[in-house]
């Protein structure tokens, strides 16, 4: 499919008018025209300036073959009529109506071979000045054709640019959408994670409601009645830690740690948490004093407190 051809600019028609002014000059001709050819409509797209009255910017003719111009499309190249009343073929051809015996005419075409319409030469005598014009003719067709080819040039520029314009509103018309549809999604990420929050929240406020009201009272009602026995008073007491250390929701930290000991280190870790020596630690074990400075050490290790410094009781309640 074939683009539309652009409008010719009036810097380029001011230019062309200089062009026939100038061949009308030189070749000595009183008619110098750039013809316009639309479908069957051919037409005087620039005259020179002081040519005869009926060849007006304007005046329109149907292309038929007693035109000059229609034979220069017949031949696809130059026509040359130096007396027209000495020529069957053109004895009756309109332009004699204005005793224009004498033409030269060329074609003129677009880029891609359509055709534009004529630039020619009229007289009303055989003129042998307009006759050695000839070669000087074509070159003026090319400086034509070149004005042509360079507007199609700019017209496909500007038509790219317009292209690449709406390629760009476009893609930041999408580049919108995704970003307004980021900003919904993150809107609803938010609320849900609101919703987790709030949700988790209700949960553990629940939980630690649970606890203090249905099992703390019990833990402590059975810690004043075996208060006689030391071992079961330290279990109960670890118990009841733990259990305000979940209600309160303070042993994340501590519960991360003991995920790296063993039970025996964990049971051990939270009677230090409590303030118990390795003494009291061991009689509520049952075990020798050396057993559970083992795992004291083996607690240090695994925490990373590798420091003599640092005080295992007061790292372990920091994590609380």
């Amino acid at each position: 499919m074939k683009r539309s051809k652009p409008d010719i600019s009036p810097e380029t028609l001011a230019k062309w008018q200089r062009v026939v002014d100038l061949i009308s000059e030189l070749a000595d001709v009183p008619a110098s025209l750039i013809m316009r050819t639309l479908n069957q409509s051919h037409s005087i797209y620039v005259a020179n300036g002081f040519g005869p009255p009926a060849y007006r910017v304007g005046q329109s003719f149907q292309l038929n073959e007693k035109l000059y111009c229609f034979g220069v499309f017949q031949n696809d190249g130059e026509l040359c009529v130096e007396d027209a009343r000495c020529e069957p073929r053109w004895q009756d051809n309109q332009d004699l109506e204005h005793e224009m015996t004498f033409y030269v005419g060329l074609p003129l075409k677009w880029p891609d071979g359509d055709i534009f319409g004529t630039i020619c030469i009229l007289d009303k005598r055989r003129n042998k000045r307009a006759l050695m014009f000839r070669k000087a003719l074509r070159e003026f067709c090319r400086i034509v054709e070149d004005d042509l080819r360079l507007l199609v040039e700019m017209d496909h520029r500007k038509q790219a640019q317009l292209e690449l314009s709406r390629e760009l509103t476009d893609r930041e018309t999408i580049i919108q959408q995704r970003t307004q549809d980021l900003e919904d999604a993150n809107t609803a990420l938010r609320v849900l994670l609101k919703g987790v929050e709030t949700s988790k929240s209700e949960i553990e406020d629940r939980i630690q409601k649970q606890i203090k009201g249905l099992v703390l009272p019990h833990i402590s009602k059975l810690r004043h009645m075996v208060s006689d026995s030391e071992p079961i008073a330290s279990y109960l007491e670890v118990v009841e830690t733990n259990l305000k250390n979940i209600s309160s929701q303070l042993s994340t930290g501590i519960a991360e740690a003991f995920e790296v000991l063993t039970p025996a280190e964990s049971e051990i870790a939270q009677m230090i948490i409590l303030g118990r020596s390795t003494k009291e630690i061991a009689a509520t074990l049952s075990r020798g004093t050396s057993t559970v400075d083992f795992h004291r050490n083996n607690i240090r290790r695994k925490l990373g407190l590798t420091k003599a410094r640092k005080n295992l009781r007061q790292y372990l309640r920091s994590l609380q």
